[in-house]
Order: C-alpha cells, then structure tokens, then sequence
C-alpha cells in the first residue's frame, strides 16, 4: 500500500470511527430522553412532592415519618428541578411539572423565609415549622437558584423579585468588605458564626469554601442573565476571579477545598485533597459565567480541570469517575456519586460542543454506558447515590435531603442538547 492510499485508508478509518461515536451518541442520547419523560420526571412527581403539607419529600423508601425534615438546599433543588422539567417539556402535555415547582415555591416562602432577618432557615419540620433557623450561605445560594428558574417557567414576577432580595440580603450580611468572598455561616439575625462548631451543617464555620462559592457563582449568572441588574453583575464578577484564582486555579492539582478568611491556606484532615467532582463542575460553570458576563472564555482553563480528573480521576476501563484524590497522585477515593458523575456528564458535553475530540467522545460513551448499566436503577432510571469501583451498590438510595433532580436531570439535559437523539420524541406538549 503507498503512502497516499494509506493515508487515505486511515483517513476512512477515522471517519468512520467519528461517524460510529456520533451514532452512538445519538442512540444513548434518545434512550436517555425516554427515560427523563418516563420514568425519571415521573418518579419525583410521585414520590417527591408532598402534597398533603406543601414543599417536598425526599426519603428512599418514602415514609410519613412526623419527624421528617425539611432541608433548605433540596427543596430549593426541586423547585429548580420540576422548573427546568417544565421549561424542557420533560412532563408530557401538562403542566403537572409546574404545578409541582409552584406548591415548593409556596412552601419555601411561607415556612422558610425569615421575615423578621431576611433570609432562609435551614430546616422545617415536615409541617413547615421552622428546626434549625440558621443563615448558611451554601443553602441560600440554591435558593436564588431555584428562584429564578421558577420566574422563567411560571412567568410570575413575585419569585424574581424575592431571588433579588436574597441578593439584596447577602450582599447586606454576608459579603466580606474587607477581603472580599462571603462569609458563609450565621445565626438566625445574621450574626457570623466564625468558629467551626457541631452545628455547622455544610462546610467549616469560620472558613470560607470552595463548595459555597462555586454555587454562589452558579445563582449569580443565572439571576444576571435574567436581570441584567449591575451590582449582581459585580457580584458575579467577583465570585468568578474568586473561584479561578482561589479555589480552582489552573493547576488542578492546588484546588483546595477551603481558604481563611483572609484567603491563608487551610489545613487539616477535612481541607485535604480534592474533589474531581467539583473541579470538573467548576470548570462547565465558569465558562458559563463568563459567556453571561461577555467575556472571553477560558477554555484552557477548562480543559486543565478536565483533562487533570480524566487523568488521575477516571476510571479507563469500567468507567465513571472516582470521587476524591490528591494532587497528581491517583484516585484516593474510587468510590463512584451519582452527582461527580453528572457533572463529568455536563462537562464533556460542553467540551466536545465547543469543539470536537475524539478521545473526549470515546469517554461520554464508556461514561454513559458506566450510568446506564450501574448508576441507574433499571426500574426507574433514578440514579443511585454511590456505587464502588467495580459498579456494586454502596448506598442505593435514591432521595436524600442532599439528593434532589438536580446533577443528573441537568446533566442528562445538557447531554440531550448537546447530542440530540436520532429521532425526536414525539410529544403532546403545549407550552
């Protein structure tokens, strides 16, 4: 064979080869969209929304436990989750989606908003009555969250204004003047709580996070992208340069999962490491904040987070992605979340988007085909919690007060748009 028709041969080769991975993707993609309309969206609807007290039940099995609490971050989540249901046409022709979104609005409203302070408690009982009436930033982060996907799928003004008060009421009690952040932890009138204690929640109290201010980042774009309002503008601004030069820097491997206030390193056994997860989310996030904000997009950036947990992260041959490691070293902690493995999901999706590549491609497909054959229950298509190394059940369970319809319907969203299936699924949908 001559050079030329060899290098026509693997020219061929190649294509057909790109041509197998797209097809490939497209089948996954249209599975993966069958079972966000049949059987994961009406999953939550049936056992999420608690309809005899308002807001949302997140058990696995579900009970009526009288004890049952109520956690600000998750039913902020599902507020978002049965939103962004609505607004991707994920419940059929009704508006069951939005209904659901809307009794979590109400429930949020009335129970945990704090009237007298401003803010959001941290947990209710099942009724509403208010348990643990702490300020914790992570959780009221999710709060604009799911505000302001809730104005864009009901059209009501009332939940935009309330995101924006929050805003009003962080940037009031919680932004740090003097070394810029937020601090992250307060009694129930907005006093800092500066020491970590046993009634922390989230976090290290006294410490500034990663986690915190990654999502502060993430409620920040989507309320700029809605409102265009200057100072959550700036806010924004400040929480991107924040989370690339403190938290994720362009190094992977010096991510660090705590600051001081003063932005001094953290030490201890729970500042240690880093979360492949996270990384990879920043990484989607950021690029995200900075198209809303119309500057240039970092992707070298981006692929260094992602490239870093692809390396020393991900799993080769089984698939998926573990879940902790340190610095260059290999996996520490190869155990396999439903949420690191969303993320991956949404991160790869927008990686190939933004420009094709091959070896990112082969690994969506072993990523996916690890979800379908071990993350997902065969039953109804939700996600379980943690799996091992290998694919078997660690904690199976489904719903959580930290597990909502958040990571994986977002991420098999993205998925979805990024790669859309092969053949459209037909739908009765009016909206």
């Amino acid at each position: 064979m001559t050079i030329q028709n060899e290098n026509c041969w693997l020219s061929t080769c190649f294509f057909l080869s790109a041509a197998a991975l797209a097809a490939d993707l497209a089948e996954f993609s249209s599975r993966f969209q069958d079972q966000l309309c049949t059987k994961i969206t009406p999953y939550w609807l049936r056992t999420g929304v608690d309809r005899e007290h308002g807001g949302y039940i997140l058990a696995d099995p579900r009970t009526v436990n009288p004890k049952f609490e109520k956690q600000l971050v998750t039913q902020a989540r599902m507020i978002w989750g049965f939103s962004h249901a609505h607004l991707k046409h994920l419940g059929g022709g009704s508006n069951e989606c939005l209904q659901a979104a809307r009794q979590g609005y109400e429930f949020l409203e009335e129970h945990f908003r704090d009237t007298a302070h401003g803010g959001y408690y941290w947990t209710t009982d099942r009724q509403g009555n208010p348990l643990n009436r702490r300020k914790i930033i992570y959780g009221e982060a999710f709060v604009i969250y799911g505000l302001v996907e809730y104005h864009r799928a009901s059209g009501e003004r009332a939940p935009l204004d309330s995101a924006l008060r929050l805003f009003k009421e962080l940037q009031l009690h919680a932004h740090d003047g003097k070394n810029g952040g937020w601090i992250e932890h307060f009694e129930e009138d907005w006093t800092p709580i500066l020491k970590p204690d046993s009634n922390q929640q989230v976090e290290i109290a006294g410490c500034k996070s990663a986690n915190a201010h990654l999502h502060l980042m993430e409620a920040f774009t989507e309320l700029h992208l809605t409102t265009k309002d200057p100072e959550v503008r700036k806010a924004l601004e400040e929480s991107l340069k924040i989370n690339m030069q403190q938290f994720y820097p362009p190094d992977p491997a010096q991510a660090a999962f705590h600051r001081q206030q003063d932005w001094q390193p953290v030490t201890g056994p729970a500042s240690a490491g880093l979360s492949y997860g996270h990384n990879i989310e920043f990484a989607w996030l950021m690029i995200h904040a900075q198209q809303a904000l119309g500057q240039k997009q970092s992707w070298n950036h981006f692929e260094a987070h992602l490239n870093h947990a692809l390396a020393h992260g991900y799993d080769h041959d089984l698939g998926g992605v573990y879940n902790r490691g340190v610095g260059n070293e290999p996996a520490t902690d190869k155990d396999k979340v439903w949420w690191v493995q969303a993320e991956m999901l949404a991160t790869l999706s927008d990686a190939i988007r933004h420009k094709p590549n091959r070896e990112y491609s082969w690994t969506l497909e072993s990523l996916l085909s690890f979800i379908e054959k071990y993350q997902a229950s065969p039953d109804d298509g939700i996600w379980l919690d943690t799996v091992t190394a290998s694919g078997a059940p660690k904690s199976p369970s489904k719903a959580h007060n930290w597990k909502a319809n958040y990571h994986d319907v977002r991420g098999l969203v993205k998925f979805i748009e990024a790669f859309p299936p092969a053949k459209k699924r037909k739908t009765t949908d009016n909206h």
